[in-house]
């Protein structure tokens, strides 16, 4: 990865005027839409997760009244306080997120290369477990709104799975069209969806209002003193009310943090504490309503439309998950922990709207896997709770390094900023490892695999580059052009462009054609792609053009982890550098390493032959950066890893 400045602690209107020229308002309906529809879904199952007979938690009004206490508190402390206002300050140049978080974080501390290694470690596997929570939120989502047939109708149960897949599999199928044109439609939608469920919960805190104790934080504590095991327990549950924070944050770069604090105070957090509130009261005067709170809110004649807007609701929670899961996963490709894989624009003025092929169908199978394997959101809510609070303390564990060593704020401070959130999220991720067996397991398996593909891909591509400055040593490009022209080759037409992840180095697929084709184009140019630890590089940054001999170029194109990668484009910018080339007489070259694998050097030989794997099955590298297919010329070369 390339070095960039840390990023400082900005001022709302610094990012929110320059970055988005939308109107405060437009851009807080739209933030309703993508940001909060998996938190703004999590009533449909939390309460009826956290009485779960197998649980063992007894429903009695004490405990009724404690639960609502904790997960009232437990937004307000987790996500107002960590996210809305701690979390939000940490963009890097504006963008939020893990990955985001995570280049800040270790260009942080480039200085430190044991701790910038750490950090990178940690902040894979919480992209790791961000995966395994993309799989379990549509499924348990979509799972729980469909379940509200049950409640209309019992005699309805069988049909609950096969409409939920068939739920799932058209939202998968529609992702290669985009979502411009339902898009349109998300905020409206989850207006609706909140302001109902708040004049629900309302009703019913209205017919037991004994319920608002709930609202003073010492009967959270009691519970706790009372209960000891069984209140650790019960948190692996209540974090479910918590479910989509991580949004808030990573969906900061396309709404700024004005829209998202504004939305939140001012209808998502009332609505989400009314709802809650208003289930506890409904339980407190009718304990059979606990197999499923959420829909006896509601007389019977509403249950149908309820069921229809709740479908809606967590289709666009699943939606936006599954975005940011595209997203997440481009960043990563940029900043080399996952191979190239083909990306689809689906928007012509929306540069954020992708669609990755790949990504798409291992999500739609896993989820389909969790569905019909855990057969129910009550059983998913056990699965749920370790990816979440996984990411979140990670999240919160890279926060502390951006506040102390990029922001540069003393270490009394940014203990304080920090630790007291770091141990809040310890307990909830420790009492979510209790349900490992129940469930837990599933998304720890999707992380460790995610993790062990981005890590190994990570490693070998620092490994592959180190060996690529090695042969840079004994083969420098310059003096290679020197000697060459000094033998007078037969020069050609046209001009001839070399990828090379080097730009000192000289690339296989200019020896080779010279060997086989004993020609030289007209012109060269040497094309190597920077990743830089930033989300997007202004255009005046994109080229640096060096002269390395008569018709001879070395190139570098810088790209931030966001940016469309478009390398045909971003030369023909570079004409004033004395780039001027027909693209139609232009031939690309490329070189595919094939690597074998050898024991004793490198990664463990598993590993090696496992990103040799993915090498050879990478996606099409000609596709990703946009090169015309009928002009690319690929040539094979065999790469030992023997650092």
């Amino acid at each position: 990865m390339g070095d960039s400045s840390p990023a400082t602690p900005a001022d709302d209107s610094s990012h929110d005027s320059g970055s988005h020229p939308q109107a405060p308002g437009a851009l807080a309906l739209a933030a309703l839409g993508v940001v909060y529809g998996d938190i703004g879904t999590s009533p449909l199952y939390t309460l009826s997760t956290v009485f779960d007979p197998g649980n063992g938690l007894e429903l009695n009004a004490f405990n009724i009244v404690s639960i609502v206490s904790l997960i009232f508190w437990s937004l307000m402390v987790v996500v107002t306080l960590k996210y809305v206002v701690l979390i939000l300050r940490a963009n890097n140049h504006g963008e939020g997120g893990i990955m985001a978080l995570l280049a800040l974080a270790a260009s942080s501390v480039s200085d430190r290369p044991r701790l910038r290694q750490t950090l990178l470690i940690v902040g894979v596997m919480g992209a790791a477990l961000f995966f395994g929570d993309s799989v379990i939120t549509p499924a348990i989502s979509v799972l729980s709104a469909v379940e509200g047939l049950e409640v209309a109708a019992p005699e309805l149960k069988t049909f609950v799975i096969p409409v939920t897949l068939a739920a799932l599999i058209a939202l998968f199928i529609a992702q290669k069209h985009g979502t411009g044109g339902i898009g349109a439609v998300f905020g409206p939608v989850m207006v609706l969806w909140f302001v109902v469920i708040a004049v629900v919960g309302l009703v019913n805190i209205a017919a037991a209002p004994i319920v608002l104790v709930s609202l003073n934080p010492l009967r959270g504590l009691a519970f706790v003193m009372h209960h000891r095991w069984l209140a650790f327990v019960a948190l692996g549950a209540v974090v479910l009310s918590l479910t989509g924070a991580e949004a808030l944050y990573a969906d900061m770069g396309h709404f700024g943090k004005r829209p998202i604090r504004l939305t939140w105070f001012g209808l998502v957090f009332p609505a989400l504490a009314l709802n809650y509130l208003g289930q506890g009261a409904l339980l407190l005067a009718n304990p059979g309503a606990v197999q499923n709170p959420f829909y006896r809110l509601f007389p019977q004649w509403a249950i149908f439309p309820m069921i229809v807007l709740a479908t809606l609701a967590t289709v666009i929670a699943s939606q936006a998950v599954i975005s940011g899961t595209y997203s997440m996963a481009m960043q990563a490709m940029h900043l080399a922990f996952l191979p190239r894989m083909n990306i689809v624009h689906t928007s012509e003025r929306e540069i954020g709207q992708i669609y990755v092929p790949g990504i798409n169908w291992i999500l739609l199978a896993s989820v389909i896997a969790a569905v019909v394997g855990f057969g129910s959101s009550t059983a998913l809510g056990s699965a749920y709770g370790i990816a979440v609070t996984g990411t979140m303390l990670i999240t919160t564990f890279l926060t502390f390094f951006v506040v102390r060593y990029a922001w540069h704020y003393n270490w009394v401070l940014c203990v304080l900023a920090t630790f007291f959130f770091l141990v809040i999220d310890a307990l909830f991720f420790s009492a979510n490892l209790l349900k490992i067996v129940q469930g837990g397991w599933f998304p720890l398996v999707i992380g460790t695999l995610m993790f062990t593909v981005m890590a190994t891909w990570g490693r070998g591509s620092q490994l592959m580059m180190a060996e690529a400055r090695v042969r840079a040593g004994k083969k420098p490009l310059k003096p290679y052009l020197a000697a060459l022209l000094a033998r007078s080759p037969v020069r050609v037409g046209g001009t001839a462009i070399f990828l090379t992840p080097n730009p000192n180095s000289v690339p296989h697929a200019l020896v080779n054609n010279l060997r086989h084709n004993r020609v030289l184009h007209e012109r060269i140019l040497f094309v190597t792609v920077v990743s830089q630890n930033v989300p997007r590089v202004p255009e005046s940054a994109r080229l640096k053009v060096t002269r390395l001999c008569p018709g001879g170029y070395q190139v570098i194109v810088n790209y931030g982890f966001k940016d469309d990668v478009n390398l045909p484009q971003a030369l023909a910018a570079g004409q004033a550098a004395g780039l001027a080339f027909d693209p139609g007489e232009t031939s690309w070259f490329l070189s595919r390493a094939v690597v074998v694998a050898t024991p004793g050097a490198g990664m463990a030989v598993w590993r090696e032959r496992l990103f040799a794997v993915m090498l050879h099955n990478v996606g099409n590298i000609a596709a990703f950066f946009k090169l015309p297919p009928d002009q690319v010329i690929e040539v094979g070369t065999q790469v030992k890893i023997q650092l």
